[in-house]
Protein backbone atom coordinates (compact mmCIF):
# COMPACT_ATOMS: atom_id res chain seq x y z
CA UNK A 1 0.00 0.00 0.00
CA UNK A 2 1.62 3.25 -1.09
CA UNK A 3 -0.17 6.61 -1.00
CA UNK A 4 1.54 9.94 -0.55
CA UNK A 5 -1.62 12.03 -0.92
CA UNK A 6 -2.34 14.72 1.63
CA UNK A 7 -5.34 12.88 3.08
CA UNK A 8 -3.32 9.74 3.82
CA UNK A 9 -2.41 9.81 7.52
CA UNK A 10 0.55 7.47 7.64
CA UNK A 11 1.23 8.37 11.27
CA UNK A 12 -2.16 7.05 12.39
CA UNK A 13 -1.65 3.85 10.39
CA UNK A 14 1.72 3.25 12.03
CA UNK A 15 0.38 3.90 15.52
CA UNK A 16 -2.59 1.60 14.94
CA UNK A 17 -0.27 -1.16 13.77
CA UNK A 18 2.00 -0.62 16.77
CA UNK A 19 -1.00 -1.04 19.07
CA UNK A 20 -2.01 -4.17 17.18
CA UNK A 21 1.49 -5.58 17.74
CA UNK A 22 1.14 -5.00 21.48
CA UNK A 23 3.03 -1.75 21.99
CA UNK A 24 1.42 0.46 24.62
CA UNK A 25 2.75 3.67 23.07
CA UNK A 26 4.25 4.93 19.82
CA UNK A 27 5.51 8.43 19.05
CA UNK A 28 7.56 10.29 16.43
CA UNK A 29 10.33 12.88 16.61
CA UNK A 30 12.14 14.64 13.80
CA UNK A 31 15.76 13.53 13.70
CA UNK A 32 18.31 15.95 15.13
CA UNK A 33 21.44 16.01 17.26
CA UNK A 34 20.66 16.10 20.98
CA UNK A 35 23.28 18.72 21.79
CA UNK A 36 21.40 19.83 24.91
CA UNK A 37 22.27 16.53 26.63
CA UNK A 38 25.99 16.45 25.82
CA UNK A 39 27.24 18.28 28.93
CA UNK A 40 25.04 16.21 31.26
CA UNK A 41 26.30 12.97 29.74
CA UNK A 42 29.93 14.07 29.95
CA UNK A 43 29.51 15.18 33.56
CA UNK A 44 27.99 11.81 34.47
CA UNK A 45 30.99 10.05 32.94
CA UNK A 46 33.54 12.37 34.56
CA UNK A 47 32.05 11.59 37.97
CA UNK A 48 32.52 7.89 37.23
CA UNK A 49 28.83 7.24 37.77
CA UNK A 50 29.00 4.61 35.02
CA UNK A 51 31.24 2.35 37.13
CA UNK A 52 32.69 -0.54 35.13
CA UNK A 53 30.39 0.09 32.14
CA UNK A 54 33.25 1.26 29.94
CA UNK A 55 31.07 1.00 26.84
CA UNK A 56 29.30 4.15 28.04
CA UNK A 57 32.50 6.10 27.36
CA UNK A 58 32.52 5.11 23.70
CA UNK A 59 30.60 6.58 20.77
CA UNK A 60 29.51 9.77 22.55
CA UNK A 61 28.82 11.52 19.24
CA UNK A 62 26.78 8.55 18.07
CA UNK A 63 24.66 8.69 21.22
CA UNK A 64 23.72 12.25 20.43
CA UNK A 65 23.39 12.02 16.66
CA UNK A 66 21.13 9.29 15.18
CA UNK A 67 22.54 10.03 11.71
CA UNK A 68 25.69 8.23 12.81
CA UNK A 69 23.63 5.14 13.64
CA UNK A 70 21.43 5.22 10.56
CA UNK A 71 22.57 7.57 7.78
CA UNK A 72 19.61 9.16 6.06
CA UNK A 73 17.40 8.93 9.14
CA UNK A 74 14.68 11.58 9.19
CA UNK A 75 12.45 10.37 12.01
CA UNK A 76 12.99 8.58 15.32
CA UNK A 77 10.05 6.33 16.14
CA UNK A 78 9.89 5.69 19.90
CA UNK A 79 8.00 2.72 21.29
CA UNK A 80 7.05 1.33 24.69
CA UNK A 81 6.24 -2.31 25.47
CA UNK A 82 4.66 -3.42 28.75
CA UNK A 83 6.31 -6.10 30.89
CA UNK A 84 4.45 -5.75 34.20
CA UNK A 85 3.63 -9.28 35.45
CA UNK A 86 0.43 -10.49 37.06
CA UNK A 87 2.34 -12.78 39.45
CA UNK A 88 4.41 -11.92 42.50
CA UNK A 89 7.50 -13.38 44.13
CA UNK A 90 6.94 -15.76 46.99
CA UNK A 91 8.02 -14.26 50.32
CA UNK A 92 11.13 -16.41 50.71
CA UNK A 93 12.38 -16.17 47.10
CA UNK A 94 15.53 -14.43 45.96
CA UNK A 95 14.29 -11.49 43.95
CA UNK A 96 14.61 -11.02 40.21
CA UNK A 97 13.67 -7.72 38.56
CA UNK A 98 10.29 -8.05 36.85
CA UNK A 99 11.66 -7.31 33.39
CA UNK A 100 13.72 -10.51 33.51
CA UNK A 101 11.03 -13.02 34.44
CA UNK A 102 10.47 -14.22 30.90
CA UNK A 103 12.30 -14.45 27.61
CA UNK A 104 14.98 -11.86 26.89
CA UNK A 105 13.25 -8.62 25.89
CA UNK A 106 15.95 -7.84 23.34
CA UNK A 107 14.57 -10.61 21.15
CA UNK A 108 10.88 -10.28 21.97
CA UNK A 109 10.58 -6.53 21.42
CA UNK A 110 13.01 -6.55 18.49
CA UNK A 111 10.75 -9.02 16.68
CA UNK A 112 7.83 -6.63 17.20
CA UNK A 113 9.87 -3.70 15.90
CA UNK A 114 10.84 -5.63 12.78
CA UNK A 115 7.18 -6.41 12.14
CA UNK A 116 6.33 -2.73 12.49
CA UNK A 117 9.14 -1.68 10.15
CA UNK A 118 7.93 -4.22 7.59
CA UNK A 119 4.47 -2.69 7.80
CA UNK A 120 5.89 0.81 7.33
CA UNK A 121 7.63 -0.42 4.19
CA UNK A 122 4.29 -1.75 2.94
CA UNK A 123 2.83 1.73 3.43
CA UNK A 124 5.83 3.35 1.76
CA UNK A 125 8.03 1.04 -0.36
CA UNK A 126 10.78 3.67 -0.31
CA UNK A 127 11.05 3.48 3.47
CA UNK A 128 14.17 2.04 5.06
CA UNK A 129 15.06 1.84 8.70
CA UNK A 130 16.83 0.16 11.57
CA UNK A 131 15.46 -1.18 14.85
CA UNK A 132 17.02 -0.79 18.30
CA UNK A 133 16.11 -2.38 21.62
CA UNK A 134 18.61 -1.35 24.27
CA UNK A 135 21.33 -2.55 21.93
CA UNK A 136 23.10 0.54 20.58
CA UNK A 137 24.40 3.93 21.75
CA UNK A 138 21.12 5.81 21.50
CA UNK A 139 19.53 8.07 24.13
CA UNK A 140 16.29 6.17 24.25
CA UNK A 141 14.77 7.89 27.29
CA UNK A 142 15.37 11.35 25.85
CA UNK A 143 13.84 10.38 22.51
CA UNK A 144 10.90 8.78 24.32
CA UNK A 145 10.20 12.00 26.19
CA UNK A 146 10.42 14.07 23.02
CA UNK A 147 8.02 11.67 21.29
CA UNK A 148 5.40 11.93 24.01
CA UNK A 149 5.89 8.42 25.42
CA UNK A 150 6.38 9.80 28.92
CA UNK A 151 8.64 11.95 31.05
CA UNK A 152 11.93 11.09 32.72
CA UNK A 153 11.30 10.59 36.42
CA UNK A 154 13.54 11.28 39.39
CA UNK A 155 14.71 7.66 39.29
CA UNK A 156 15.88 8.31 35.67
CA UNK A 157 13.22 5.98 34.19
CA UNK A 158 10.49 7.02 31.77
CA UNK A 159 7.08 7.38 33.42
CA UNK A 160 3.75 7.46 31.63
CA UNK A 161 0.41 8.66 32.94
CA UNK A 162 -2.03 5.82 33.48
CA UNK A 163 0.74 3.26 32.94
CA UNK A 164 3.70 3.83 35.23
CA UNK A 165 7.21 2.73 34.26
CA UNK A 166 7.22 -1.04 33.85
CA UNK A 167 7.82 -1.02 30.11
CA UNK A 168 10.68 -1.44 27.67
CA UNK A 169 11.74 1.27 25.26
CA UNK A 170 12.61 0.70 21.61
CA UNK A 171 13.38 2.84 18.58
CA UNK A 172 13.09 2.59 14.83
CA UNK A 173 15.15 5.08 12.82
CA UNK A 174 13.49 5.62 9.44
CA UNK A 175 14.32 7.64 6.34
CA UNK A 176 10.82 9.08 5.95
CA UNK A 177 9.43 12.25 7.49
CA UNK A 178 6.68 11.75 10.04
CA UNK A 179 4.88 14.47 11.99
CA UNK A 180 6.51 14.92 15.38
CA UNK A 181 4.51 14.34 18.53
CA UNK A 182 4.60 16.76 21.44
CA UNK A 183 6.96 16.11 24.36
CA UNK A 184 5.44 15.16 27.70
CA UNK A 185 5.78 17.46 30.68
CA UNK A 186 7.03 16.28 34.07
CA UNK A 187 4.41 14.94 36.46
CA UNK A 188 6.56 13.86 39.41
CA UNK A 189 5.92 17.12 41.22
CA UNK A 190 7.31 17.23 44.76
CA UNK A 191 7.20 13.43 45.19
CA UNK A 192 10.50 11.88 46.30
CA UNK A 193 9.28 8.32 46.96
CA UNK A 194 11.92 6.71 44.72
CA UNK A 195 14.76 8.76 46.21
CA UNK A 196 13.64 8.02 49.78
CA UNK A 197 13.18 4.31 49.16
CA UNK A 198 16.53 3.58 47.51
CA UNK A 199 18.47 1.71 50.23
CA UNK A 200 21.87 2.70 48.82
CA UNK A 201 21.10 6.34 47.98
CA UNK A 202 22.04 5.67 44.36
CA UNK A 203 19.77 8.50 43.14
CA UNK A 204 22.27 11.28 43.83
CA UNK A 205 20.04 13.99 42.36
CA UNK A 206 16.82 14.07 40.39
CA UNK A 207 17.25 11.91 37.31
CA UNK A 208 20.90 11.08 38.05
CA UNK A 209 22.03 7.61 39.16
CA UNK A 210 25.41 6.68 40.60
CA UNK A 211 25.64 3.18 39.15
CA UNK A 212 28.29 2.21 41.69
CA UNK A 213 25.56 2.23 44.34
CA UNK A 214 22.73 0.84 42.20
CA UNK A 215 21.64 -2.70 43.05
CA UNK A 216 20.77 -3.38 39.40
CA UNK A 217 24.29 -2.46 38.36
CA UNK A 218 25.87 -4.49 41.15
CA UNK A 219 23.91 -7.64 40.27
CA UNK A 220 24.16 -7.37 36.47
CA UNK A 221 26.87 -5.08 35.13
CA UNK A 222 29.65 -5.17 37.70
CA UNK A 223 32.14 -7.90 36.83
CA UNK A 224 34.65 -7.52 39.66
CA UNK A 225 33.85 -9.17 43.02
CA UNK A 226 31.38 -7.34 45.24
CA UNK A 227 32.71 -5.79 48.42
CA UNK A 228 31.14 -6.74 51.75
CA UNK A 229 29.22 -3.45 51.71
CA UNK A 230 27.94 -4.16 48.20
CA UNK A 231 26.86 -7.63 49.29
CA UNK A 232 24.93 -6.03 52.15
CA UNK A 233 23.31 -3.59 49.72
CA UNK A 234 22.03 -6.30 47.41
CA UNK A 235 20.48 -8.30 50.26
CA UNK A 236 18.00 -10.71 48.64
CA UNK A 237 18.21 -9.29 45.11
CA UNK A 238 19.62 -11.91 42.74
CA UNK A 239 19.25 -9.98 39.48
CA UNK A 240 18.34 -6.32 39.10
CA UNK A 241 16.16 -4.28 41.45
CA UNK A 242 12.62 -2.87 41.35
CA UNK A 243 12.58 -0.84 44.57
CA UNK A 244 12.44 2.63 43.01
CA UNK A 245 9.67 1.51 40.66
CA UNK A 246 7.63 -0.42 43.22
CA UNK A 247 7.25 2.67 45.41
CA UNK A 248 6.41 5.06 42.55
CA UNK A 249 2.78 6.26 42.88
CA UNK A 250 2.34 6.18 39.11
CA UNK A 251 2.92 2.43 39.08
CA UNK A 252 -0.35 1.84 40.91
CA UNK A 253 -1.79 2.10 37.41
CA UNK A 254 0.37 -0.72 36.03
CA UNK A 255 -1.60 -3.50 34.37
CA UNK A 256 -0.33 -7.00 33.52
CA UNK A 257 1.18 -7.53 30.11
CA UNK A 258 -0.31 -9.78 27.44
CA UNK A 259 2.95 -11.13 26.05
CA UNK A 260 3.21 -14.95 26.27
CA UNK A 261 7.00 -14.80 25.86
CA UNK A 262 7.25 -12.78 29.08
CA UNK A 263 5.44 -15.38 31.16
CA UNK A 264 7.66 -16.31 34.12
CA UNK A 265 9.24 -19.63 34.92
CA UNK A 266 7.95 -20.09 38.43
CA UNK A 267 10.81 -22.39 39.38
CA UNK A 268 13.08 -19.43 38.69
CA UNK A 269 11.24 -16.51 40.22
CA UNK A 270 10.30 -18.43 43.36
CA UNK A 271 13.56 -20.20 44.15
CA UNK A 272 14.82 -19.65 47.67
CA UNK A 273 18.44 -18.80 48.41
CA UNK A 274 19.09 -22.39 49.44
CA UNK A 275 17.55 -23.71 46.22
CA UNK A 276 19.71 -21.39 44.15
CA UNK A 277 22.83 -22.40 46.04
CA UNK A 278 22.08 -26.11 45.60
CA UNK A 279 20.99 -25.93 41.96
CA UNK A 280 23.11 -27.52 39.25
CA UNK A 281 24.98 -24.77 37.38
CA UNK A 282 24.87 -26.62 34.05
CA UNK A 283 21.09 -27.03 34.25
CA UNK A 284 20.66 -23.38 35.23
CA UNK A 285 22.75 -22.25 32.28
CA UNK A 286 20.53 -24.28 29.97
CA UNK A 287 17.36 -23.00 31.64
CA UNK A 288 18.37 -19.37 31.14
CA UNK A 289 19.59 -19.74 27.57
CA UNK A 290 16.88 -17.33 26.35
CA UNK A 291 16.67 -15.28 29.53
CA UNK A 292 18.27 -11.93 30.45
CA UNK A 293 19.75 -13.77 33.44
CA UNK A 294 22.32 -15.40 31.16
CA UNK A 295 24.15 -12.04 31.14
CA UNK A 296 25.09 -12.06 34.82
CA UNK A 297 25.45 -15.80 35.39
CA UNK A 298 23.59 -15.56 38.72
CA UNK A 299 24.52 -19.11 39.66
CA UNK A 300 28.08 -17.81 40.14
CA UNK A 301 27.09 -15.01 42.52
CA UNK A 302 24.38 -16.10 44.92
CA UNK A 303 24.00 -13.61 47.80
CA UNK A 304 25.78 -14.77 50.94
Amino acid sequence: MSDNSLDFDIESHIKSKAQELGFLACGFTQERTLNEHESTLQDWLLKDYHGEMSYMERNLEMRLNPQLLEPGCKTVISLAYNYFPSEKHSDDALKIAKYAWGEDYHYVVKDKCKDLLKYIQELDPNATGRCFVDSAPIMERQWAQLAGIGWIGKNSLVLRKGTGSFFFLAEILVNIELKSDKPVTDHCGSCTACIDACPTQAIVQEGVIDSNKCISYLTIEKKSPLTSQEQDWRKDWLFGCDICQDVCPWNRFSEPHNEPRFEPTFSSINRTKEEWQNADATKLKSEFKKSPLIRSKPWLGIPK
